[in-house]
This record gives C-alpha cells, sequence and structure tokens, in this order.
C-alpha cells in the first residue's frame, strides 16, 4: 500500500471527518445552528441521530472511524504460514465481504461502519 492508503493519510482523513462532523453552520429559517446530525441520512437512528449514527461513506469506516482500530496489530498463525496482520488485511478482508461482522484475520475486526451499515 502506499499514496492515499498510507496510515498517516488514513489517520490524517480521520482527522479531517471528525472537525467536518463537529463543523456547525447558523441557519437562519430554522434560527439556530444546525450540524451534521440535523442533516444527515441514520437509518439506523433517524429521530434522535448522533454523529455516529450518520451513514458517511468513507474507507475509515472499515474502522469503525476508531484510531485504535487502525493501529491494530496482532500475530497470526495459519496452517503454515504466521506473521503479523495489520489494518491492511483488514482493508484487503473488508473490501472483498464488506457486509461481515467479522474479519478472519486474529484482529477479527468488523466491517460494518460506525454508524451499523456496510
Amino acid at each position: 500500500f502506499s499514496g492515499v492508503l498510507a496510515q498517516d493519510v488514513l489517520l490524517a482523513l480521520l482527522e479531517l471527518q471528525e472537525e467536518l462532523a463537529g463543523t456547525t453552520a447558523w441557519a437562519a429559517g430554522a434560527g439556530r445552528n444546525v450540524s451534521l446530525q440535523d442533516v444527515c441520512y441514520a437509518p439506523l437512528n433517524p429521530t434522535a441521530p448522533g454523529v455516529g449514527d450518520c451513514a458517511v461513506s468513507s474507507v475509515t469506516q472499515y474502522f469503525q472511524n476508531n484510531r485504535s482500530r487502525l493501529a491494530l496489530s496482532a500475530w497470526q498463525q495459519d496452517g503454515k504460514l504466521q506473521g503479523t496482520v495489520d489494518w491492511h488485511d483488514h482493508l484487503i478482508y473488508c473490501v472483498n465481504s464488506p457486509l461481515s461482522f467479522k474479519d478472519i484475520t486474529a484482529l477479527e475486526l468488523s466491517c460494518m461502519a460506525e454508524y451499523g451499515g456496510p
């Protein structure tokens, strides 16, 4: 992996997403500040969504927008093959099986997004 799929780029993307998610704007018609959760599509919590309920499409959703999950690594032995698995392995698995609730690596992370969907 290189370029846009480097870990430092993914971390910067996550930081930008968090900053944008916290942004508010004055809506004169409503007479108040509005934020992402006021205008987002939140299929699993449409009546009172939080930022994590918004269906935001991003590669970081494979890690539920969580820095700690992106930084995880684990030792794995599969038959005679052994080595360390990390975010690369999880991402490859999720691209091929986006509806998985648990990848087949030793990380055992979900591919589902923070909001609960694929």
